[in-house]
């Protein structure tokens, strides 16, 4: 897990370009355990400036990563299933402290996700092309899919890795990049996400994590969508 230890309580860094690193200003967040009440987590608290880097980042790897063959983005998807699964204990555990959640749950949210990841790097070839039926006599035309760009995925708490993965594994798959944005009500189960793709070799830029304190949640939101590169958006969740 992508977290440091140098307070009585892990520190989780955002992840932009490649790299962990801190928030604008070195701003963090308290994660408080809704069961104890205790703080279990120190979380980078992202800035609106955080945010476009984050997107800028994603943009600027779009086209090495789009330009790979489909072998390599299996690859890397590939891996990044097998180590989510080799730490299917630790992360369960994270998931069980921030969320509250019974264990079994937990489990069964890394066993879905670990086959995600594993189903869409089967899908890297997944984007052909087709024939399209001509008015021109002689000639044939012929449309051939491309990766739509940047996309954010918003995922929710309530089942953070499966609604976490599904929001980044595809795009991946199909050669977009993303900047995830975690829930501030699981951002280490979430970062998990993350550091398993970057450890399996995904470029810089290719994925990118964005926490946030809970009042910052509209402007941070607000940015990313709005960011000129991002051209989809996956969002699970409801408004207030």
């Amino acid at each position: 897990m992508s977290e440091r230890e140098t307070s009585p309580v892990p520190t989780a860094d955002l992840f932009v370009d490649g790299r962990y690193v801190p928030a604008e200003g070195g701003r963090y967040t308290d994660f408080v355990q809704a069961l104890t009440g205790k703080t279990v987590a120190r979380v980078a608290a992202a800035s609106v400036a955080d945010a476009h880097r984050a997107a800028d980042a994603a943009a600027a790897a779009l086209p090495g990563w789009s330009g790979l063959p489909p072998a390599a983005r299996r690859e890397v998807l590939q891996r990044a299933a097998d180590l989510l699964g080799q730490r299917a204990a630790e992360v369960a555990a994270v998931m069980s402290q921030e969320m509250g959640a019974t264990r079994p749950w937990c489990e069964f949210n890394v066993h879905v996700a670990t086959g995600m990841l594993a189903e869409a790097a089967a899908q890297a070839y997944s984007a052909v092309g087709e024939i399209i039926p001509s008015d021109v006599p002689g000639l044939t035309a012929y449309g051939v899919r491309q990766p739509a760009g940047v996309v954010v995925g918003i995922a929710p708490w309530n089942a953070p890795l499966i609604l976490g993965v599904r929001a980044v594994a595809m795009p991946l798959a199909l050669g977009n990049t993303v900047v995830l944005k975690s829930s501030e009500q699981t951002p280490r189960t979430q970062a998990a996400i993350v550091d398993v793709l970057r450890e399996a070799g995904a470029p810089a830029g290719v994925v990118n994590l964005i926490s946030n304190a809970p009042q910052d949640a509209p402007a941070v939101v607000e940015a990313l969508v709005a960011h000129r590169a991002v051209r989809r958006v996956n969002f699970t969740g409801s408004t207030r």
